[in-house]
């Protein structure tokens, strides 16, 4: 993580991290009433854009058309570079076309396609349903930092300025749970939160080989919460 965020965070948060990455979640899943209701009816969708948010969309709106445009003079100029790519070019692409389709099934036998383990009184399931309760920013910045994973969003969904208005919004301690990586032999952007129950909840990080990666990658027993059982 850059100097630079790591100054940001420690004014802003009072938190010194040894990692840290942007991460959503995938869409909640409908609980049961009665669970619902016993953890208080909470929201389980992200807020909507802000009008500024909703603002910069329509002015992009009327681009679409030349934007498309520009899309499919990229797309074709792709396909001459292509066609005229040398042999350990085409070799290299399509080693790569390979990785992906190996990322694209490990993330799905891991069920990393799935937001949480599905069993809503494990603690995974009972925390997914305070996730939009803490805040309803669509992010989360997860910190690593002093034994214990450290959750900062804006209190409300921002379009702008994300880092200057996030507050730390929730913590897991320790002892409950850990941050792991099922792909780190892959270009993973999707690490885990494994509670000590065996429930879990998969991030999606908003870059392939986040900081979040890297740190479980140099720290494959520790993963930020020393003490947790895997």
């Amino acid at each position: 993580m850059p100097q630079s965020t790591v100054r940001a965070i420690r004014n802003r948060l009072g938190v010194t991290p040894d990692a840290g990455a942007w991460c959503s979640i995938g869409k909640i899943p409908e609980p049961p009433a009665d669970v619902h209701q016993a953890a208080g009816g909470g929201r389980l969708r992200p807020a909507f854009l802000r009008p500024l948010g909703m603002l910069g969309a329509v002015l992009v709106a009327p681009q679409m058309p030349i934007a498309m445009l520009f899309s499919l003079l990229a797309s074709g100029e792709e396909a001459l570079k292509r066609l005229l790519s040398t042999k350990e070019e085409r070799e290299r692409a399509r080693a790569e076309d390979l990785d992906s389709e190996r990322r694209d099934k490990a993330i799905v036998e891991q069920g990393l396609d799935k937001t949480f383990d599905s069993d809503w009184n494990k603690a995974a399931g009972q925390y997914l349903l305070h996730w939009y309760g803490r805040s309803s920013h669509h992010q989360r910045f997860i910190l690593l930092t002093e034994g214990r994973i450290v959750l900062a969003a804006p209190p409300k969904r921002v379009s702008i300025r994300r880092e200057d208005r996030m507050r730390v919004v929730a913590e897991i301690p320790a002892a409950e749970a850990i941050i792991e990586d099922p792909l780190l032999g892959c270009d993973s952007d999707r690490p885990r939160v494994r509670f000590v129950d065996g429930s879990w909840l998969t991030l999606i990080a908003e870059e392939r080989r986040s900081d979040l990666h890297k740190y479980v990658m140099r720290h494959p027993q520790a993963s930020g919460a020393d003490g947790a059982n895997a």
